[in-house]
């Protein structure tokens, strides 16, 4: 790793909340890189166990935040931190296989008009190898429509140039979860997105503290997501279709609070389709 007084090419950012059984694992998932150039910020986002206790026992950077503000904004604190002109993050359940970095050196090295780029990567379900659908599979390019529909960026297994945050911003705090499709529409919109077919990630699921088991009615943030988008027809479209979903559940639930705030968006969009105004 680079000396404190040099600037490291890749600055690796993993948030923690209270994941003791796995931060461990994370860090050494990136200290056995065989590219060397990077610096690892971990950002203890107000752990109660002893996440930071155990990630103070490497060389790494750790900040701590004083009480849990959330995953957006313990990334934004760490790539604010950051010293490498390239950010790569990493969340505190998963593991980069040794070549993550060296994939990511080596692709915007011979695409450097790229801003973003992402490897693939395997899943484990309970620590068993899954399937990742079809659906799911990364694509590279200019791929906003397809990410309208689904999250096809997986953070542990992207590297952003420090230039495309100044360009369309930090991950937006506001979002409890569904942060992450939030700022891949932002990115997806404007810029190509490069993909290698090199797997570099193990993308762990399955255990009970990950946040989409946590937050109920998850499309509610994507569907706030896709209104920034509206004068997009894809996204127009999917966020109708998505109303459709949530509406679905909540009126058989009788969940009032996904009634009111809905039903008036999915009356607008209904009501502003472009083949209605023709």
């Amino acid at each position: 790793m680079p000396s404190p007084t040099t600037s490291p090419l890749f600055s690796v950012i993993i948030p923690v909340y209270n994941r003791e059984a796995f931060i461990a694992r994370a860090i050494e998932s990136v200290l056995v890189q065989t590219f060397r150039n990077f610096e690892i910020i971990v950002v203890d986002d107000g752990s109660q166990d002893a996440s930071a206790r155990i990630a103070a026992s490497y060389p790494v950077r750790l900040l701590r935040n004083p009480t849990n503000l959330g995953v957006a904004a313990a990334r934004n604190r760490g790539i604010q931190e950051a010293r490498g002109s390239i950010i790569a993050l990493l969340d505190s359940d998963d593991l980069w296989m040794p070549e993550k970095l060296w994939i990511d050196y080596t692709f915007f090295q011979r695409h450097p008009q790229f801003l973003i780029h992402q490897c693939e990567e395997v899943w484990l379900y309970k620590g068993k190898k899954r399937k990742k659908p079809p659906t799911h599979r990364k694509k590279g390019g200019w791929i906003f429509e397809d990410s309208c529909k689904r999250c096809l960026i997986s953070p542990s297994a992207v590297a952003i140039k420090r230039e495309l945050f100044h360009r369309v911003g930090l991950f937006d705090e506001s979002f409890e979860v569904c942060e992450d499709y939030e700022l891949w529409l932002r990115i997806t919109r404007a810029y190509p997105v490069g993909l290698s077919p090199q797997i570099g990630v193990i993308k762990h699921g399955g255990h009970p503290d990950q946040l989409s088991r946590r937050h109920f009615g998850m499309d509610r943030w994507r569907v706030r997501a896709l209104l920034r988008h509206l004068d997009h027809p894809a996204a127009r479209q999917e966020a109708l279709r998505k109303c459709e979903i949530l509406l679905a559940g909540a009126y058989k639930h009788r969940n009032q609070e996904i009634i009111q705030e809905f039903e008036p968006i999915y009356r607008f969009l209904s009501s502003n389709r472009p083949e209605d105004r023709l």
